[in-house]
C-alpha cells in the first residue's frame, strides 16, 4: 500500500492543478487530455483505496493525523470507512468524464480544467477529513470551483445564479461553522473520532463545559439545528432548494455534472457522517420532521420536473425529487437511534440512502451531459422546439433512453435498487414490524415516483419522438460523436453493473451504515 496514500488521493489533483496552469494556453488539445489522463490515474488510486479496505475490520482504517492547529486543538486528521470511501470513488469516477464532455469549452480552457482539480480536491477532503475544522475548510473550499464555474463559463443568467449558490451555500456555513465551534468548546476536541465515543459525546457527561447556557440542551438543540439546516439546504430538501434550478440552468454542462453529481452528496454525507452520530437523540426527536421534508421533496420536485419545458431545468427539479429519497432513507435511520424503528429496516433504509447517492450522482450526471450535447448542437433547451431526433441522431436517441431509463429506476439499472430500498426500510420501520409514520411517508412518496415516469416520458416523447421540427429538417443536427459517448460510457455501464449486482458496492456500504446504527 502506499504511504498516507489518503493525503495522496486528496493532494494529487493540486498537482494536476499546477501542471495545468503551467502549460501553454495554446495548448488546448494537451490540456484537455492531459487532465483526463491525471485525474483517471487519482481514479485508479481511488479504486486501490477501495479494494485494500478490510470490510471484515470495519470503522476508519487508513487513519493519518498531523499536528496542525494546535492552538484550538484542531488536527490534520484524515481516515475512511464504509460511508466515505464510496463517495470518494464516485468523486474521482465523474471528474474525468465531467472533462471529457467539457471538450467543447473554448473560453479561457486552463482555467476551466485547473478549477476541476480544485473542485476535485475539496471534495475529496470533505470526505476523507476526521476534524471538524478541517472538514469545514474542504467544505468551503468546495463553493469557490463551482462559483467561478458558474459565473465565468455559465449562461445568459450566470451571474445572478453564481452569486444565489454563493450566498445560499455560505449563509448555511456560518451557521455550521458556529456550531463546530459549539461542540469543540463542549467537548474540548474537533476529532471526530473521539467525538464518535461515548467518551466524547458532545454535550454529556462530565466533558460538558458551560460555554454559554446553562442548560446543555440548548447547546445541542443549537448546534443539531444549525448542521441540519446547512446540510439539508445542500442536499437540497425542500423548502431550501430554490438555489438549486438557477445553478444547475446556468452552470457549463460539466459544472452540472459535477454539481448534481457530487457536490449534493456533501449534504447526505454530512447528515451520516456528522448529525447522526453526534446528535443521536437530537436526530430520533426530529427524524418525522425530516421524514416529511424528504417526502414533500420528492412530491414536489417531481411534479415542478413535469411543469418544466426546459430540458435542463427539468433535469434539475429531478435531483430535488431523487435527493428526497436519501433524505428519507437518513430520517428512517435517525428514527432508529431512539428505538422508534427497527435496526435492521434502518439498516436496509441506511443503505439504500447511501446508495441512492451513488446512482443519482451516475445517472444525473448521464442526463447533464446528454443536455449538454443537444444543447451545443441546436443551442436551444425548449423541449417543444425539438421533436423526432432519433431519426436524425440515432445513437444520440439510444444513449438518451438508457440514461432515462436509469433516471426513472428501470428494474435492472441502480437506480431501482437504492429506490427499492429506502421504501422498504420505511414503509416496514415498526419495531415490531407494526407502521410507524415512515410507512404514511413512504406512502406518500409513491405519488412522486408516479410523477417521475411521466416527466422523464414527457421528456423522451418531446425530444426524440413525434414530427421532426422544422428547423432540423433544413439544418440536420449531427449524431454524438465519439468523445461524448466516451465520457457518458462508464456511467451507463455502471448504471447497469449496480442495477444487476448492486453488492459492488453494497458490501462495503453496509458496513458503514451498520457500524453507524449499532
Amino acid at each position: 500500500m502506499i504511504p498516507n496514500i489518503l493525503s495522496v488521493i486528496t493532494f494529487l489533483p493540486l498537482v494536476g492543478m499546477i501542471l495545468v496552469l503551467l502549460t501553454p494556453s495554446k495548448q488546448v488539445g494537451l490540456i484537455r487530455w492531459g487532465s483526463v489522463l491525471f485525474s483517471t490515474l487519482v481514479l485508479g488510486l481511488a479504486v486501490l483505496l477501495w479494494t485494500s479496505y478490510d470490510s471484515a475490520a470495519g470503522h476508519f482504517q487508513f487513519v493519518e493525523q498531523a499536528v496542525w492547529f494546535p492552538q484550538v486543538n484542531a488536527s490534520y486528521k484524515l481516515g475512511v470507512d464504509g460511508i466515505s470511501i464510496p463517495l470518494i470513488v464516485l468523486t474521482t469516477f465523474l471528474t474525468p468524464l465531467a472533462m471529457l464532455i467539457s471538450f467543447h469549452v473554448e473560453k479561457n480552457v486552463k482555467m476551466f480544467f485547473a478549477l476541476f482539480f480544485l473542485l476535485e480536491m475539496a471534495t475529496l477532503g470533505v470526505f476523507a477529513s476526521l476534524d471538524l475544522v478541517l472538514f469545514f475548510v474542504f467544505y468551503e473550499i468546495s463553493l469557490v470551483p463551482m462559483y467561478f464555474m458558474i459565473n465565468q463559463w455559465g449562461g445568459a443568467n450566470r451571474r445572478y445564479a453564481s452569486l444565489k449558490f454563493m450566498l445560499y451555500t455560505m449563509a448555511a456555513s456560518l451557521g455550521m461553522l458556529l456550531a463546530i465551534q459549539v461542540v469543540g468548546l463542549a467537548s474540548r476536541s474537533f476529532d471526530l473520532e473521539f467525538l464518535m465515543s461515548v467518551a466524547g459525546r458532545p454535550f454529556t457527561g462530565s466533558n460538558t463545559v458551560n460555554v454559554f447556557f446553562a442548560d446543555p440542551n440548548v447547546w445541542k438543540s443549537v448546534a443539531f439545528i444549525a448542521f441540519s439546516a446547512a446540510f439539508a439546504l445542500k442536499v437540497p430538501i425542500w423548502p431550501l432548494h430554490t438555489w438549486l434550478p438557477d445553478a444547475h440552468t446556468e452552470a457549463p454542462t460539466g459544472g452540472s455534472m459535477m454539481l448534481a453529481g457530487i457536490l449534493l452528496k456533501l449534504g447526505g454525507y454530512g447528515f451520516l457522517r456528522l448529525v447522526l452520530p453526534l446528535f443521536p437523540d437530537a436526530a430520533a426527536q426530529y427524524a418525522p420532521v425530516l421524514g416529511v421534508l424528504a417526502m414533500l421533496s420528492i412530491v414536489i420536485g417531481a411534479f415542478a420536473a413535469w411543469g418544466q419545458t426546459d430540458f435542463k431545468k427539468l433535469v434539475a427539479y429531478s435531483s430535488i425529487n431523487h435527493m428526497g429519497f436519501v433524505a428519507m432513507g437518513i430520517a428512517v435511520a435517525a428514527a432508529a437511534m431512539g428505538g422508534a424503528v427497527s435496526k435492521t429496516d434502518a439498516v436496509i433504509a441506511g443503505n439504500g440512502a447511501l446508495l441512492q447517492m451513488i446512482t443519482h450522482g451516475l445517472s444525473s450526471a448521464a442526463m447533464f451531459a446528454m443536455v449538454g450535447v443537444i444543447y451545443e448542437r441546436a443551442h436551444t433547451r425548449d423541449l417543444a422546439r425539438y421533436g423526432g431526433l432519433w431519426t436524425i441522431m440515432p445513437k444520440y436517441g439510444a444513449i438518451v433512453i438508457f440514461c432515462a431509463m436509469g433516471s426513472v429506476g428501470l428494474p435492472g439499472l441502480a437506480g431501482f435498487v437504492s429506490e427499492f430500498m429506502v421504501t422498504r426500510g420505511g414503509f416496514h420501520a415498526g419495531p415490531e414490524g407494526g407502521w410507524t409514520v415512515f410507512t404514511v411517508l413512504t406512502v406518500l412518496s409513491m405519488a412522486g415516483l408516479l410523477v417521475t415516469g411521466i416527466y422523464v416520458l414527457k421528456s423522451v416523447q418531446k425530444l426524440l419522438h413525434g414530427p421532426i421540427g422544422h428547423e432540423w429538417k433544413a439544418h440536420p443536427l449531427p449524431d454524438i460523436n465519439r468523445i461524448e459517448i466516451l465520457g457518458v460510457a462508464p456511467l451507463m455501464i455502471a448504471l447497469l453493473a449496480l442495477g444487476v449486482l448492486p453488492s459492488i458496492v453494497l458490501n462495503l456500504i453496509n458496513v458503514g451504515i451498520s457500524g453507524l446504527l449499532k
